[in-house]
């Protein structure tokens, strides 16, 4: 995913904002993520990533969805969503159309 690409779908939050704001702020716990524009805080899809970006800021990790498309990466949120993991709220990006 580039830097551009969203990561929270609730709050349109981009992956370049939250590593701007892991490397800036320096979060000390994953769960602080969440004060960058609420990320983490809807459905609950990008958390695990969010801890990626967390982890990569502190650690120098790698993050698993440097792999993932864009399309990729909405199509599993979709079906996390659709799964009962979650509920986006008002305002968040729709999901897609399911595939028949």
């Amino acid at each position: 995913m580039d830097l551009d690409d969203q990561v929270c779908y609730c709050f349109h939050v981009t992956r370049r904002k939250l590593e701007n704001f892991a490397r800036r702020e320096q979060p000390r716990v994953p769960s602080q993520m969440s004060q960058c524009g609420g990320a983490g805080t809807g459905c609950g899809w990008c958390i695990p990533f969010l801890k990626q970006i967390f982890r990569q800021s502190a650690e120098g990790d790698a993050i698993e969805f440097e792999q993932l498309t864009p399309a990729e990466y909405e199509r599993r949120r979709a079906s996390y969503v659709r799964g009962g993991g979650g509920t986006p709220p008002p305002g968040a990006t729709p999901l897609p159309p399911e595939a028949e």
